[in-house]
């Protein structure tokens, strides 16, 4: 089994930072790569994480090849396709690919172009980091769930990530049903990102507010419905799940989803409602609160200049 020794991170954004800093903190070999647009501004201004500069090794698309033991890509799902892209020349035989981002379909996206066998499932949760431009704020609680579909046994390639991950003081879980863990995390999000992106409400008014924690039912109720048509184990406690998480969240936490949209920037939902009512005309389950709320937020994105 070969050790992980040089890592790339696709994406400086809340999630991508706290894992660059992690790696570069335990003295790990990571490079951050990024576009033209933002290779000036962060070689000139680094990244301010918990108020510490950070100047980590940046590289181009075009930058001379090499090959990296693991690749995290934690960009936005709507920039997914050029992350892709830009990775290539990059991957090697042996490279590990975990996605850090929302939703249920970036692994299969990764894996048309280089292979389930480079691809694991994984997903971040925990406290959303706030980014302001190149400074990022986290309070340390996060865990990255990963793993192949199944991890009745370690396979190799979830072990060299473990072992990394120890070395570096990442929280991790590995679960023995990777999809089902997948998709409590998407219902999440249906649930929790678009009720507080309508509502504009942080963890706080979740809480405290029955009303809305009613809409965040209603919509992930829709959710465990198409879940259980996609045959998802264990997806009638997702809910349950969600609100116990609901709960443990710091009041003026907002999620990544309403941070979004007071920046002003495009959000994911097409990611989160818009995968799940695509899914759940395949099944012939009707998700009007979802469709509704899909097209609510989409209309944030359609002014946007």
């Amino acid at each position: 089994m070969d050790e992980i020794k040089k890592i790339l991170i696709v994406g400086l954004g809340a999630i991508g930072s706290i894992y660059a800093v992690k790696f570069k903190d335990a003295g790990f070999d990571v490079k951050v790569l990024v576009d033209e647009s933002r290779f000036e501004r962060y070689k000139n201004d680094g990244l301010i994480f918990n108020s510490k500069r950070y100047d980590f090794d940046y590289i181009l698309p075009q930058s001379k090849k090499e090959l990296f033991d693991l690749v995290i890509v934690a960009t936005k799902a709507y920039d997914l396709p050029k992350a892709i892209d830009m990775t290539d020349g990059f991957i090697g035989e042996n490279t590990v690919i975990l996605s850090l981002l929302n939703g249920i379909s970036s692994e299969e996206q990764i894996a048309k172009k280089y292979g389930w066998d480079r691809v694991l499932y994984s997903y971040y949760i925990g406290h959303a980091s706030l980014k302001i431009g190149n400074n990022v704020s986290y309070d340390g609680v996060g865990t990255v769930v990963f793993g192949e579909k199944t991890n009745t046994d370690i396979s190799d390639k979830v072990l060299r990530v473990k072992n990394i991950f120890e070395k570096a003081a990442v929280d991790y879980k590995i679960p023995q049903d990777m999809i089902s863990e997948m998709w409590k995390k998407f219902v999440i999000n249906i649930g929790i990102n678009q009720t507080s992106a309508v509502l504009r409400a942080d963890y706080g008014m979740l809480q405290r507010s029955d009303c809305a924690r009613s809409v965040a039912n209603v919509l992930m109720s829709e959710a465990v419905s198409v879940a259980k048509a996609a045959g998802i184990c264990g997806a009638d406690a997702f809910i349950e799940e969600a609100f116990d998480l609901i709960k443990t969240m710091p009041p003026k936490l907002k999620s990544s989803m309403l941070q979004d949209v007071e920046a002003k920037r495009k959000t994911e939902v097409a990611s989160f409602g818009g995968v799940l009512c695509d899914l759940a005309s395949k099944y012939s389950i009707q998700t009007p609160n979802n469709a509704l709320v899909y097209q609510i937020i989409s209309s944030f994105d359609e002014v946007l200049d």
